[in-house]
């Protein structure tokens, strides 16, 4: 497949079959095909789900992890080492590298110097390429396909690297349309609007969200990204700027699903979480797979499918 994971672009619809049927493959499974195998889990950011998820991957695998929540806090960083240091250090540690860092470009520096594989899980406001693919693998899952789909992608989508990273990956399929919802302030980055224009997916902007959400097959709702304003003003002019509240779902037509990556802060209302629509739960849950399946990938291989055991 590719030795790193840093970016959405590098996967092409034969990468994403494979990767996607091994995901579907391994649900309700344990197995022991990475027993000899470290996972290192650096984060110099917050996460649940996504350091959970991968470590949780891991131990389903049978292999092993080695962790830290706060690596600006509690590693060689508060004394001011470098990242490439830092990763050249955990090659000898471990097999394989999950990276979450405040800064645009960290996986790539990572994977440059890393004699292991790097997973990027989240860098600034750069990428999030593994919360991607399992959005992706939500939408095939819930609707069965992804060719011809309309999804509406909503919230902060400047500062978004979650869907800025989806964007990429729905470049890929036939006949997709996207619906750009968000403040002026918030639109979508020039480079992403050009990558969709040069694969000749239709898209369309607006700051009106309950038009799109009854037209659409896909809600794709979006936090706005406290962390990359630069005082709490700016911050407070755009929070609760969409709120997806029962009313707003009900409006949706059948079929049609809402995801999100989470956390979420009230942008979608408790309830919702009730509504046919709502699928960000089990959504988490198809998160797990796709992670699975992204680490017996790297590390094991594709040639081999050990046994597997009920969970």
């Amino acid at each position: 497949m590719f030795r790193h994971l840093v970016r959405t672009q590098q996967f092409n619809r034969e990468t994403l079959k494979k990767l996607f049927t091994l995901a579907t493959s391994l649900e309700g499974t344990r197995e022991e095909s990475l027993h000899e195998k470290i996972l290192a889990s650096v984060f110099y950011e917050p996460s649940t789900r996504t350091r959970f998820s991968f470590e949780s991957a891991m131990y389903r695998l049978g292999g092993h992890v080695l962790t830290t929540e706060n690596a600006r806090e509690f590693s060689s960083a508060a004394k001011g080492e470098t990242l490439e240091d830092a990763i050249r250090v955990m090659g000898y540690y471990a097999d394989v590298i999950v990276l979450r860092h405040p800064e645009i470009g960290a996986a790539e520096r990572a994977a440059a110097v890393s004699n292991v594989p790097v997973i990027n899980a989240g860098d600034g406001a750069g990428q999030h390429p593994t919360q991607a693919l399992l959005d992706l693998y939500t939408i095939e899952r819930e609707q069965g396909k992804v060719d011809g789909v309309h999804v509406a992608i909503v919230g902060d989508l400047k500062n978004g690297r979650a869907a800025r990273s989806l964007a990429y990956l729905l470049g890929k399929y036939k006949d997709v349309r996207i619906t750009l919802v968000s403040p002026p302030g918030l639109r979508i980055k020039n480079d992403i609007k050009q990558y969709l224009k040069r694969h000749a997916v239709v898209f369309d902007e607006t700051e009106k969200l309950e038009p799109a959400m009854k037209k659409v097959d896909v809600v794709y709702q979006t936090r706005v990204q406290q962390e990359r304003f630069t005082t709490p003003q700016e911050y407070e002019q755009f929070k609760g700027y969409y709120v997806i509240d029962r009313a707003l779902a009900n409006s949706m037509k059948k079929g049609a699903i809402i995801i999100h990556p989470l956390p979420r802060v009230g942008e979608i209302a408790l309830e919702v979480d009730d509504s046919p629509h709502a699928v960000y739960f089990r959504q988490v849950g198809y998160g797990l797979l796709v992670r699975m399946a992204l680490l017996k990938t790297l590390l094991y291989g594709e040639e081999k499918q050990p046994r597997k055991r009920r969970a």
